[in-house]
C-alpha cells in the first residue's frame, strides 16, 4: 500500500518506510503523582515507545462543576458509573505545571512528547512549551473551532476518528488541510473503555486511507497487543495505547492500559509485523535458495542396468531436490536408462535412453 503524505514528528519518520510509531498514551494513569508520572516517561522510554502524549485541559475547560442531570454518569456499563464529570475530569487531569517538567524528561530519553489539547488556551498553552504534534481526540473530532485553532499551529496532526461518521471525518479533515495543517494522520478508534476486538473493524484502516489520501493509525483499547499488531498488516502506521505502571494500582484509565512488559511486546511485535508486510512476492527468495535441496525429487533407490526400465520400485520421489521434479514420475515409468546406476542417483534426461 502507497500511503499518501510522508510526515515527520519531532524529526522522526512516520509512515510505510519506518516501523510503526508507538505512541504511550499517559492520560490520568499518573495518579496525581508527578513522581508517578516520570516513572511512566521512563518505563516508555525503556520499552522502546517513540512518543508519550499527554492530555492538557482541567475540570473548567472541559465541564460544569454539577453532579446531577447529564453531568452525571448513570451507565451502568461505565467504568466511571457513579461520578460526575467534573469529578473525574478533576482525578483525571496533568496539572499544567507538570508539562513542562514530562515534556523535558522525554527529550532527555528520545522520547517524543506530545499532548491532546482540548479548548484554545491548551493549545496556547502547548505551543508555549515547543509541542510538536496535536492529537485531537474522538470526542472532539466534530470541534471543528478546535480543530482550525490547531491545525494553524502548522504542526502535524493526528485525529482520532472514534464515532465519527464518514461525513463528519470530512469536515475535520478539511477543517485542519484548509486551515493550514499539511502532515495528517487519522487514528482508528472504537470509543469503548475497554473495546472489544470484534468491534475495532480495522479493516476500515485501508479504506479511510484511500477515502482521505492521508496516513491512517490505530488508537486501540482492547486489552493486550494483538488487534494493534494486526493493524500493521492492514497498513497502520502509527498506534497509540493507554499506558501505566501496573493496571492493580487503579486510576480512570487502568483497566484498558498496557503495562510495562505489553508495551515492550508491542513495540517488537508490531516492527516484525511491519517487517512482514514487505511486497507481493512468489517463488524462492534469496535466502530461501539453500532450502531447495529440501524438496523431493526422483532418484533411483536400486541399482540397476543398462537398458533396464524405469519402476515404482526402482524410482521414487525423495528428499534432497536434485533429481527431476516429482510431475515427470508417470512420465518416466517404462523408460529405458542409458547405463548402469547405483542406487542414490538423481535421475536427470541425460540417463534417459
Amino acid at each position: 500500500m502507497t500511503v499518501i503524505g510522508k510526515v515527520e514528528i519531532a524529526g522522526r519518520p512516520v509512515g510505510e518506510d519506518a516501523p510503526p510509531f508507538i505512541i504511550a498514551e499517559m492520560s490520568g494513569n499518573h495518579n496525581q503523582s508527578l513522581d508517578r508520572a516520570l516513572e511512566i516517561v521512563e518505563a516508555a522510554a525503556a520499552c522502546g515507545a517513540h512518543a508519550l502524549k499527554l492530555q492538557t485541559y482541567t475540570a473548567d475547560t472541559m465541564t460544569l462543576d454539577i453532579s446531577e442531570g447529564e453531568f452525571f454518569i448513570k451507565d451502568p456499563d461505565s467504568l466511571w458509573h457513579g461520578r460526575s464529570l467534573y469529578e473525574l475530569y478533576e482525578e483525571a487531569h496533568t496539572p499544567w505545571e507538570w508539562h513542562e517538567v514530562i515534556f523535558d524528561r522525554c527529550r532527555e530519553l528520545g522520547l517524543v512528547c506530545f499532548s491532546t489539547p482540548f479548548d484554545e488556551t491548551s493549545v496556547n498553552f502547548l505551543e508555549t512549551l515547543g509541542c510538536p504534534a496535536y492529537k485531537i481526540a474522538s470526542c472532539e473530532n466534530i470541534d471543528i473551532p478546535l480543530i482550525r485553532k490547531v491545525a494553524a499551529t502548522g504542526k502535524p496532526i493526528i485525529i482520532s476518528t472514534g464515532m465519527a461518521t464518514i461525513a463528519e471525518l470530512d469536515e475535520a479533515v478539511r477543517a485542519a488541510r484548509v486551515g493550514g495543517c499539511n502532515d495528517l494522520i487519522l487514528l482508528k478508534c472504537t470509543s469503548t473503555y475497554p473495546a472489544t476486538p470484534e468491534d475495532t473493524n480495522i479493516l476500515t484502516i485501508p479504506h479511510m486511507h484511500k477515502l482521505f489520501g492521508c496516513q491512517v493509525g490505530l488508537s486501540d483499547h482492547t486489552l493486550g497487543v494483538g488487534v494493534a499488531v494486526a493493524s500493521v498488516a492492514l497498513g497502520a502506521t502509527v498506534i497509540e495505547k493507554h499506558f501505566t505502571l501496573n493496571r492493580a494500582d487503579g486510576g480512570v484509565d487502568s483497566d484498558f492500559s498496557l503495562e510495562p512488559k505489553e508495551l515492550c511486546a508491542l513495540v517488537v511485535e508490531s516492527k516484525r509485523a511491519w517487517q512482514s508486510v514487505g511486497k507481493v512476492s512468489y517463488g524462492p527468495t534469496e535466502r530461501e535458495q539453500k532450502a531447495l535441496a529440501f524438496r523431493r525429487s526422483l532418484y533411483i533407490v536400486e541399482d540397476i542396468q543398462e537398458g533396464e526400465e524405469l519402476t515404482g520400485k526402482n524410482l521414487r520421489a525423495i528428499r534432497p531436490g536434485f533429481g527431476l521434479p516429482p510431475k515427470y514420475f508417470g512420465h518416466l515409468l517404462g523408460r529405458k536408462v542409458n547405463r548402469s546406476l547405483k542406487s542414490g542417483t538423481p535421475l536427470d534426461w541425460d540417463l534417459i535412453g
